[in-house]
């Protein structure tokens, strides 16, 4: 028996804690790419900066593996410093380890931007997807104006990230461009998810017996 929850905030603070994988899942999401930065800024030595990150990458992997638990971020953030790896690697030039950010950064905020202005912000479906009905919620208008509300806090980091480290790629200022990176990187997010948590936490909106049945937490 699972236990109702009397709110929508409350339902949706709990599937979203399902999607984000916890603290763990947060830091594995980061390291790869904070370890590249932290080693170009003191060792300014491209190769040796993205042979830790990529270790880093497939240590935490194999600790994933021999604990038996679930791989998905530490997959996550392997592809990505693997793609960045490739990206510098054909140019020679320790920026372009930023560009894949960049770009990603860029493409998320044309996203979830659209999403929202078409009212089908993407939290809806990522909540959705969890109960194998990625569209059930859209009929509940207060859990999509939550949704809205949720998906520009996470638009808007994508976009200050653009807007801050495009000119620095554009104009090869490296260092500030780490710096950046680190500062807008999870700290950034974090902020973000802190941000929800204190949207999600006001519980104001009324959880009916429809929108338990839409997220999955109708006692059984």
């Amino acid at each position: 028996m699972s236990t109702p929850h009397e709110t929508v905030e409350e339902l949706v603070r709990a599937r979203l804690a399902t999607v984000l994988g916890g603290r763990r899942g947060v830091a594995e999401s980061a390291a790869p790419i904070a370890l590249f930065t932290l080693c170009w800024i003191t060792t300014h030595s491209l190769k040796f900066s993205l042979t830790a990150s990529v270790g880093v990458a497939v240590a935490l992997l194999l600790v994933r593996v021999v604990q038996r638990s679930n791989v998905q971020f530490v997959i996550n953030a392997l592809f990505g410093i693997g793609i960045a790896t490739v990206f510098a690697a054909r140019s020679g030039e320790a920026r372009d380890v930023f560009l894949p950010g960049i770009l990603i950064n860029g493409g998320y905020a044309v996203v979830f931007i659209g999403s929202i202005l078409i009212g089908w912000p993407i939290v809806g479906f990522m909540i959705g997807s969890l109960v194998g009905d990625p569209t059930g919620w859209h009929e509940d208008r207060p859990l999509v104006k939550l949704c809205s509300q949720l998906t520009w806090i996470l638009a808007l980091p994508c976009v200050l990230r653009v807007v801050v480290q495009y000119p620095l790629w554009a104009t090869d200022h490296v260092a500030l461009l780490g710096t950046a990176k680190l500062a807008l990187g999870w700290p950034l997010q974090l902020a973000s998810f802190a941000v929800m948590a204190w949207l999600l936490g006001r519980n104001r909106t009324p959880a009916d017996a429809e929108t338990r049945e839409v997220l999955g937490t109708e006692t059984t």
